[in-house]
């Protein structure tokens, strides 16, 4: 199983592909363009999207443990320019408040009484993945699809599928194992059953079995690429079943 980037490896990551976004908006001529991956969404909408996300996750991690988010205003950055200082202004102060916390500062997470911790170490792992899943909206928008790096998308899958599936609640299928194998070697065996979604280590027989890069296997999860996009095996109706449950975006 794959380690976890250390926390500077996080806060890296998170300016890394938070850049990338605003690199792949920047290049556009046109901010109203539509983002394919997020229909209801322009470049601009995303960008804002990111903005107001770093803004309030700067805020709750500066909180600290809290019962209740916290109330951030929303972002009014109307011209381009402004759009992306806005956005790598938001980043930076997400990073200070993470760094500032430290990884073991407890603060409020959407994911609530969960196995994934309420820290800020937990936040920026989370916020890894967001920046990176958005990154490739922007680059799909505008026509320059780059795979996400295996560093991120290693540790993607499994921050998935210990926030997303991991709190999503009893599975609301006949119970089923399902396999990922990533052409880098890496695979995780997740076991869907009522009491939830629970990865296994050792090797175990499976109902089904999703094969690809580690990149093509996290956009798959996210709904950003087609199941057809990696080679399956077993029970496709299990498959299709595990990649919309549960709907994260």
């Amino acid at each position: 199983m794959t380690q976890t980037p250390a926390f500077e490896d996080l806060l890296a990551l998170v300016q890394d592909r938070s850049a990338a976004l605003r690199s792949s908006v920047a290049g556009s001529p046109d901010l109203d363009v539509r983002v394919p991956s997020c229909p209801d969404w322009s470049l601009r909408d995303l960008v804002e999207h990111l903005t107001q996300v770093h803004r309030f996750w700067a805020a709750a991690v500066l909180a600290g443990p809290s019962e209740k988010p916290p109330t951030v205003a929303p972002t009014d950055d109307t011209l381009s320019a402004d759009l992306l200082a806005g956005s790598a202004a938001a980043t930076r102060e997400l990073i200070a408040a993470l760094r500032a916390a430290g990884p073991a500062a407890g603060c409020w997470t959407w994911w609530g009484d969960s196995d994934v911790p309420m820290t800020s170490g937990a936040v920026a792992r989370h916020q890894v993945r967001e920046a990176a899943v958005h990154a490739f909206d922007a680059q799909l928008a505008t026509g320059t699809p780059l795979p996400i790096p295996a560093v991120v998308a290693l540790d993607g899958i499994a921050e998935f599928i210990g926030v997303g599936h991991g709190t999503a609640g009893p599975w609301p299928h006949e119970p089923v194992r399902i396999g990922l194998h990533a052409a880098e070697g890496e695979s995780w065996l997740v076991d869907l059953t009522a009491s939830g979604s629970h990865v296994i280590d050792g090797q175990h027989e499976t109902a089904a079995d999703l094969h690809g890069s580690v990149s093509n296997l996290l956009l798959t999860l996210h709904g950003r690429l087609p199941l057809d996009s990696l080679r399956s095996e077993g029970d496709r109706a299990a498959l299709e079943n595990f990649l919309c449950w549960p709907d994260l975006g």
